[in-house]
């Protein structure tokens, strides 16, 4: 039975990672930007691999030149579940946001797997450094959970396309949240710091070592935690910001005692949106601050923590 039930887990581990279905709901979106009078447009891409993708971008207003956010959403749901969040930093950052349905989620076609997924951020990203009504300078990268797996993949295989990276609640690694979701797997599966054989490993065909990753990554990155978090524990960002900091001083950490896994950036309050507001005024200026920020780098980036410390 053991033996047997392994075997169905190998087979449909995409069922278990991937959830573009809430329970009891459809994989159709239940609404749409105007439902929030927000103005947005359909962006149809294709994927290197020929997959047909559906994305909605998103701007406060026509004109707005504010950074654009590459937003990449936890597993569970698609976008459209999201706009409440997107509502809100269109208008607490005056910028725009992308919004991708991975493969398999919302309108995108194909089925998701970690190669897949990579190509469909890959293809957004493109999509953006193409367009002409935005500052191709300033693409943020903001991943949720299995979002900040992504956006980690993206912003490392792009550092002169992506300005800078925000995560928040992301795990270290699929092998690591098996033991943690299904902890009779923990002696079969498991990252580096897993005492047990660790003999399913290479059959893990979406690890997400999201660890093994963001140590190379050289743009700045700001880490938000929500200590609540019920399906991440929050011990995987600490350790990422740790293995994040040790190559790259442009990391900043900011934890919210009260954040659960789906609402942190909801329980944050006012401290979460000034943290990212200062973030980006600190890495991702306009054109007319870049050469003042450049030269005064090191004075900020003491300013910044102070003043995320005073927001307490």
């Amino acid at each position: 039975m053991v033996v047997a039930g392994m075997a169905l887990l190998v087979a449909f581990q995409e069922k278990l990672v991937y959830v573009p279905v809430l329970p009891g709901l459809t994989k159709s979106y239940p609404i749409t930007p105007t439902r929030l009078r927000l103005k947005y447009e359909d962006v149809w891409l294709t994927a290197s691999d020929g997959v047909r993708l559906h994305a909605w971008f998103i701007k406060l207003f026509p004109d707005c030149r504010g950074p654009t956010i590459l937003f990449f959403q936890e597993n569970a749901g698609n976008i459209a579940h999201r706009l409440e969040f997107v509502r809100i930093i269109l208008q607490k950052l005056q910028c725009n946001v992308f919004m991708l349905s991975y493969r398999g989620y919302g309108a995108s076609e194909g089925y998701p797997s970690q190669k897949g997924i990579t190509r469909d951020a890959q293809a957004a990203l493109d999509h953006l450094t193409q367009r002409t009504d935005i500052d191709t300078s300033r693409i943020v990268v903001f991943g949720r959970s299995l979002g900040g797996a992504v956006g980690s993949v993206l912003a490392n295989n792009n550092p002169d396309k992506v300005a800078a990276i925000i995560l928040e609640n992301t795990f270290t690694s699929i092998l690591d949240m098996a033991g943690v979701l299904l902890p009779f797997l923990k002696w079969f599966i498991g990252g580096s710091g897993c005492k047990g054989p660790r003999i399913l490993n290479c059959v893990v065909r979406s690890p997400w070592s999201t660890i093994d990753i963001i140590g190379q990554i050289k743009q700045p990155i700001l880490f938000l935690s929500g200590l609540q978090d019920e399906m991440v524990p929050p011990p995987h960002m600490q350790m990422l910001y740790a293995k994040a900091s040790e190559n790259n001083r442009r990391c900043l950490f900011i934890d919210f005692p009260s954040g659960m896994h789906m609402d942190t950036w909801l329980s944050g309050g006012d401290r979460y949106w000034r943290s990212i507001q200062l973030f980006l005024e600190q890495h991702v200026p306009d054109s007319q601050e870049k050469d003042i920020h450049s030269e005064n780098s090191a004075a900020s980036s003491t300013a910044i923590v102070w003043r995320c410390k005073m927001i307490d």
